[in-house]
């Protein structure tokens, strides 16, 4: 199959990711792709996982452990700034899922193929001429870092791929489906974490500047910094949408801020089912990848009803919680598709004069 998924990639590049970065920015109308070979060496599967607990009986939900090694030539440019990049070879693994819905009773038995990142995959990129591409006005103050986040936010979920195979399917509501449910995730404290911060070249340990990194699929929220405190109260609170589960998890991660590089404090993976599950979890929690440090989270798992029978119930359990978040709480959700446009007026690009 690797030669015809080449061809589908091509095809994305051109078709979807070309449009979107030209309109992205003024600087980028005169982007192009000049050659996409994305190489020989096939894409590895390395494990399989089929759910049969808590899916609809109309789906399959597979997620596949995927791992991509390849050497491969995909060439840039910018014709107004005569600029020209291109990437030698990318890496990529992570656990991507597929779906396969609505199951039908008709060959080809599967009415559409969706494609995802659960969370965002580990991507590496051997990039040629960056510092090229990042000398362009508009993208000066951008970075392989950024731009390798912006790259992988594409895949992950709520962004996703669908593909028709048979014509009458409902394609918007596969590609747009409406959440599951919402996390409110109260981020309250922490205690007895690591001091990072060392005075005396290292002789003398003082304390950190906590703060969390929080992550549902391609939602990031960070909170704010405590300074100098091992055992800090945030009382934050967020709201994400879930659009998949079983399998998609709460990421927190606890970093110490420091003028050159942060330092790691700890992290935290939740499954969202049992969240779902209690529909409210208040609990320590203790931090993985370091030798002490526990989080208090209080995890909140909020059903969208059709109708808005419940909604003076919910406002008023909101006015008694009003002062947990900065923004306020949430007490419904409104999801507005932009379907299509027709019949745009024609817009010319003038393209500026070449100064000597």
């Amino acid at each position: 199959m690797w030669p015809f998924i080449c061809q589908f990639i091509e095809k994305l590049f051109r078709e979807t990711i070309e449009p979107a970065v030209r309109g992205a920015n003024n600087h980028l109308s005169t982007f192009s792709f000049t050659k996409i070979d994305i190489g020989h060496q096939p894409l590895r599967i390395n494990g399989v996982k089929v759910y049969t607990e808590n899916v609809d009986k109309r789906q399959i939900i597979l997620d596949l452990q995927i791992s991509f090694v390849g050497n491969c030539e995909i060439d840039l440019e910018i014709k107004r700034y005569f600029c020209r990049a291109g990437v030698k070879s990318i890496q990529i693994h992570g656990t991507m899922r597929v779906i396969l819905e609505p199951l039908i009773g008709d060959m080809p038995l599967i009415g559409a193929l969706s494609l995802f990142f659960l969370r965002k995959p580990l991507l590496e990129i051997n990039w040629t001429g960056l510092t090229n591409l990042l000398d362009v006005p508009g993208l000066n103050g951008l970075s392989d870092t950024i731009i390798l986040d912006i790259i992988s936010n594409y895949l992950v979920l709520p962004n996703r791929i669908t593909v028709p195979l048979v014509s009458e399917v409902q394609i918007a509501q596969l590609r747009f489906p409406i959440p599951k449910g919402v996390l409110r995730i109260h981020f309250i404290e922490a205690q007895d974490l690591e001091g990072k911060d060392t005075y005396l070249k290292g002789i003398v340990k003082g304390k950190s500047d906590p703060y969390g990194i929080i992550r549902v699929g391609n939602q990031i929220f960070q909170s704010k910094v405590i300074k100098e405190n091992l055992n800090p109260k945030w009382n934050e609170v967020y709201e994400a949408l879930v659009y998949e589960h079983p399998g998609q998890e709460l990421e927190i991660e606890l970093f110490d801020e420091d003028p050159d590089k942060d330092d790691f404090l700890g992290s935290l993976m939740i499954d969202l089912i049992e969240v779902e599950k209690e529909r409210l979890l208040d609990e320590w929690f203790t931090l993985d990848e370091v030798s002490k440090g526990k989080l208090h989270l209080k995890l909140e798992w909020l059903t969208l009803m059709p109708t808005a029978d419940n909604l003076d119930k919910v406002l008023t359990s909101i006015r008694a919680d009003k002062d947990q978040a900065n923004d306020g709480l949430s007490s419904a959700l409104l999801i507005l598709y932009l379907d299509s446009a027709r019949n745009l007026p024609v817009s010319y690009i003038l393209m500026d004069p070449l100064l000597p």
